[in-house]
Formats: C-alpha cells, sequence, structure tokens
C-alpha cells in the first residue's frame, strides 16, 4: 500500500470538514462573488476533463480524457476501491464507463481552494446519468487535486465518495 502525504492528509481532513472558505462560492447574504480567476479556470478545467469522460466511447476522446491527469494519479472511489496510475484508472473508465453512462456537475455545489505553491483542490457534487435510459439516477461527492507546473495543470488526486441513488 501507498504512504499517504502530508498534503493528501490535508485534503481528506478538509473534505471530511466541509469547510467553507471556498473560492468562488456564494456568501450568505446570496450575493455574487467578485471574479475569481482560480474558480474559473478550474471549472473550465472540469468541464473539460468531463466532456472527454462523457464521450470516452468516440476516438481519440479516451485519450484526451487522460491527458488531464498525472501518470501516477491516485484514484479513491468507495465503492470501486483505488487505483493507483493513470494508466489502471484509464482502464476502469473504459471499462465501466465508456458507452454507459455520463457525468453532470450539480449546479452551484462547485467549490475551490488554493493549495500554495501546488495548485488547487476542486470539490463537489456530480450525477451519473445512464446513456440507455436517459436518467439520473446516481449521486455523489467528489474532491479533485490539481497541480499546477508552470501552467500545466494537471490532476493528481480524485476522491469520489458517498455514492447514492439521485431521488
Amino acid at each position: 500500500m501507498k504512504k499517504q502525504t502530508p498534503l493528501f492528509a490535508a485534503v481528506i481532513a478538509l473534505a471530511a470538514s466541509g469547510a467553507s472558505f471556498a473560492s468562488g462560492s456564494n456568501s450568505a447574504a446570496g450575493t455574487k462573488p467578485a471574479a475569481d480567476p482560480l474558480f474559473d479556470n478550474i471549472s473550465a478545467l472540469d468541464t473539460e476533463v468531463f466532456a472527454a469522460f462523457n464521450t470516452c466511447s468516440e476516438p481519440g476522446q479516451l485519450q484526451k480524457h487522460a491527458s488531464y491527469f498525472a501518470p501516477d494519479v491516485e484514484f479513491y472511489h468507495d465503492t470501486g476501491g483505488v487505483t493507483w496510475s493513470r494508466q489502471e484508472m484509464l482502464a476502469s473508465t473504459e471499462k465501466y464507463v465508456c458507452g454507459h453512462f455520463r457525468r453532470e456537475l450539480v449546479p452551484g455545489t462547485l467549490k475551490v481552494y488554493p493549495i500554495k505553491d501546488f495548485g488547487a483542490i476542486e470539490q463537489g457534487t456530480h450525477r451519473f446519468c445512464q446513456f440507455d435510459t436517459g436518467k439520473c439516477e446516481g449521486l455523489a461527492e467528489f474532491v479533485i487535486v490539481w497541480n499546477n507546473d508552470n501552467g500545466k495543470w494537471q490532476i493528481t488526486r480524485v476522491l469520489s465518495y458517498g455514492h447514492r441513488p439521485n431521488k
């Protein structure tokens, strides 16, 4: 088993705490937040990553999806287990996702937290919709850790948890 890094332990603690100092989130008064470049960037990256994920059965899309992940990405899934590499994660995606369902971000749930000298934490809720029925029957929470290496953003860790029926 791989040893968890202090950064990853902090991410898990943040996700579990439900901390509310997110970048780009609405204030208690319900006013629109000021422009936030980090939130906007991570939100755009989320859209790109999952556009490729949602169309991964089409030529080139699984490889495009892969390009957003570090080779040594760790992916923690409460019902599927852990994968320790991009190659292992993609094999699972190809087998269980491509052509079966799509992921949608639940509007208003995205939060972004900066990580000093590293990147950002993205947190939110997503739902899963079956291609054959069109029904969005699954719901889960997620945390994605992004590394910014001189302007190149890559996903280094993913937690997808709390999978449940979408009532």
